[in-house]
């Protein structure tokens, strides 16, 4: 356990970065899966929209620490080569 005031507050500030850092990427694994149903209907109109909101998240929490630019440029990437795939088969 912490001694000293500093390292109490360390506990306190990493305790609520934790939550927040959780809570953000359990908003992205939601819109991902919202998403990917979209692709297993095969629902072209409904898989646009969702993944707008995807890249719009991705944007959003890319600007903070909780993930790294490059990490979301990745991700939208392969989901956008999905949407192009379905659209065109």
């Amino acid at each position: 356990m912490p001694q000293s005031r500093s390292a109490k507050k360390d506990v306190r500030q990493n305790a609520k970065r934790r939550a927040i850092n959780h809570w953000r990427k359990r908003r992205i694994k939601d819109q991902s899966k919202s998403f990917l149903d979209a692709l297993t209907a095969k629902d072209v109109a409904l898989a646009e929209t969702e993944f707008k909101k995807y890249c719009g998240l991705l944007d959003k929490i890319s600007c903070t620490s909780t993930m790294h630019k490059n990490t979301a440029a990745r991700r939208k990437s392969r989901f956008s080569r999905r949407l192009r795939d379905l659209k065109q088969g």
